[in-house]
Parts: C-alpha cells; structure tokens; sequence
C-alpha cells in the first residue's frame, strides 16, 4: 500500500513543460485521495498545490541563473543544503511505504540529491523530461549549431568538444557536474526512468543506463479545445512556450516576417523585450492560462515549435495536435518523424530562416493542405501522447511495482 508519495523538482511553479508536469501529477494523485508531498528547491509557495491539501516544503534558494557566478558554480555541481533538506525530511517522514518520485534537478537541487535519496533508492523513480542523467549539457545537441551530438558522455571527444552556448569553460564546469552526479547516481538501488518518447532510449542507453531500466511513458496532453480548429478559414501563425533562445521564438519572428504572415505568440522570458523592440508586428501575449491559450488557437491557421536544439516531447504541439492545429515542427524534434507520419504538419530547419519562411508562405496559400492537416491532427494522433487519467494510471502501477520489489528485498529470506 502506498503511504505517501514524494514529488521531488528544482521549483514549485510552472515556467516550462517539465515542472508544470511534475506539479500536474501532485495535483491529480492528490484528487485522487493519496497523501502526497512536494520537496521544491524554491520556497516552495504555490497556492494552487496547497489549496489542494497538497503539503509544499521549499529550500527557499533560487535557480543557477539568478544567483552570483561563484555561487551558482558552487551549488550546481552540488548544494550541500538541497542535499540536506531532502535528506532531514526523509529522516523525519520516510516510511516503508512511501515512494519518491524525481522530476527536475538540474537548477537547484544538484547531484546532490542522488546522495540524499540513496537511503530510499528501493523506493524511487526518475523522470527523464530532458537528457541531464546521461549528457553534461542536457540536450545530446552540439549547442552552437543545433546538430545532434555523435558522442558517447564522457567519453575524450564528448569531453573535448565545444558544445555549450556559453564557452568551452562552462562545458568543463558541466563536465565536472556529470561526473559528479554519475558518482552518486551510480551507488543507487538502479530506479526506473520514465522517458517521455521511445526515442530517448538510445541516447540514455549510450551514456551506459540500463536498458531495462528505461520505460517509456508519453506525458499527459489535455486539448485547447474538444472540437477541430477550423485552421483552413484562419491566418495567424501560433507560438506557445517559454521565450528564450532554446525555443527559438526568434527565428519564428524572423520567419513570419520573411513570409508576411501574422504571429501570434503566447509566454514570457528573457527574450519577450527584443520582440516588442524589433518585432513591432508580432502580438506578443505574455502568459495566459488555458482557456485564454485555446481562444487563440481557434483563430490560429498553424502552430510553430521552431526549438534550436531536439526537443524530446514538446507538450504545447500535442495539445496543438489533439485541438486539430497543424504543426510546424525543428526537424530534430522527436515528436516530428510523429507529425510528418500521421500528415498532421510539417518539419523545418528553424535556423534556415529562407527555408522555413517558404513553409510559412506555402501554408498560407494552401487551404486545402492546411484543411487536410488539420483533419488529420484531429483523428491521426492519439498515439503520441496519454490522457491525464491513464498518465496517473501508469504512474501509480509504476509506484506499487517499486514498492513491491522493495518490500520483497527488506523480507527475510525464508
């Protein structure tokens, strides 16, 4: 019997797929009557989670990048106190029957967090909603051009390549930070990896993680709406994401403008000042919740997901999918070889700014494509991804099949 479960990630509120998917799962195993904790490497307040009865219990410290340099170096290869704030409550709470489920790590808490779960590792799954558990930089990508990488982590060509957006520096500070969390990671009980697309596998694989430790499990999509966007009788070209380099809403604006289509874009971040300024034609939105999302996207004739580096899942092009919107898609994003094969959209180089403007202007002009493409995200897709209800289905079986095989380890042998 579960006891309890322990949401475990860097932060407390939503500002991209991965945490809002962690916080989701706390929410719904909460619905559904299961004492559930959320350990934050933030303060950890989210009205949203406690309103709910769902216990927070925050560090209190900031991300890598709102922190000075030195300290940001010190804690991201490992945060002595995010490793003892785990640690203090699973000394205080743990229980045989309570699982630990880890999320995000990578900005807060540090490798630290594998020495602090070691007492519990029996009992602990892991989410792979990025690539930082077998690549230094994240991503398996070559970060200055977007290729995929050919190394295998760690090895002397990983280690000696340049491929961080930064400096070479910072690509050895991230070596040193995987050496680190290899080390810890390595001494655990070896726990499930839950990856959000079959084509994780082999990238995980090759940085020597055990194949069968490794599940897919397609994250949890809700559509903006229960009805096909009627895409063919619209104009705007839609962008829904976090406003920064990786998602590259830039060379979208730069597109659009190439192909004098519309663009509407929906999030925030660093980069939302640079598109008021040199972008003066794009409605630039901010955030918005969902149903305010889906009445955009009722007027919107595609939606762009122009990532510069391979996106392992890309929830926004699900929920886009489902509603029946076309989906422009970075060529080297895993969910694209899906959209393509099910004619629900397209693929582009979002770098080739020509390349991906004539995509744009061909949409534009091609209703009955775009009518085509639009019936087929609608009716093709289901595949690609799980209703929220059989997404906390999975996630449970995964949580007593953990605690199962812990309590046959701790039984006496007979």
């Amino acid at each position: 019997m579960i006891d309890r479960i322990v949401v475990i990630n860097d932060i407390s509120v939503p500002k991209g797929g991965a945490t809002a998917l962690a916080l989701l799962s706390a929410q719904m195993l909460g619905a559904r009557g299961r004492a559930v904790t959320v350990l934050t490497g933030d303060a950890g307040r989210n009205p949203d989670l406690t309103a709910r009865g769902i216990e927070v219990v925050g560090l209190g410290q900031d991300r890598l990048l709102a922190s000075s340099t030195v300290t940001a170096m010190a804690n991201g290869l490992y945060n002595r106190a995010a490793g003892e704030h785990v640690a203090a409550w699973i000394r205080a709470h743990d229980t045989p029957g309570t699982v630990y489920h880890l999320h995000g790590w990578s900005q807060i808490l540090s490798p630290a967090i594998f020495a602090a779960l070691r007492p519990v590792s029996a009992r602990l799954v892991l989410s792979a909603h990025d690539f930082f558990l077998a690549c230094p930089n994240g991503s398996f990508a070559l970060l200055r051009s977007g290729a995929i990488c050919p190394h295998v982590p760690m090895s002397v060509p990983c280690i000696t390549t340049n491929c961080d957006r930064r400096r070479y520096a910072h690509k050895l500070w991230r070596v040193a930070r995987h050496a680190v969390m290899t080390h810890h990671y390595r001494r655990l009980d070896p726990p499930p990896i839950l990856a959000i697309h079959a084509r994780m596998r082999p990238f995980l694989m090759r940085a020597g993680l055990p194949g069968d430790t490794i599940r897919t499990l397609p994250n949890p999509v809700s559509p903006w709406t229960r009805e096909r966007i009627v895409a063919e009788a619209n104009r705007e070209v839609l962008f829904v994401g976090r406003l920064e380099d990786t998602k590259g809403v830039d060379l979208a604006a730069a597109a659009c403008r190439a192909a004098g289509v519309p663009l509407r874009v929906i999030g925030d971040g660093v980069l939302r000042a640079m598109l008021e300024r040199d972008y003066p034609e794009v409605q630039v939105m901010g955030q918005q919740p969902p149903a305010v999302i889906a009445d955009h996207a009722r007027r919107a004739r595609a939606l762009v997901m122009p990532s510069r580096y391979p996106e392992p899942f890309g929830l926004v092009a699900a929920e886009a999918l489902w509603s029946g919107l076309p989906v422009i898609a970075a060529e080297t994003a895993f969910l694209t070889q899906d959209i393509v094969a099910a004619g629900a959209g397209m693929a582009v180089d979002p770098r080739d700014v020509a390349g991906f403007a004539d995509v744009l202007r061909r949409t534009a002009g091609d209703s009955a494509g775009v009518r085509a493409m639009s019936v087929a995200a609608f009716g093709n897709t289901p595949s690609i991804a799980l209703s929220p209800d059989i997404w906390v289905d999975r996630l449970e079986a995964v949580y007593r099949e953990r605690l199962e095989i812990s309590r046959q380890k701790d039984s006496p042998v007979a």
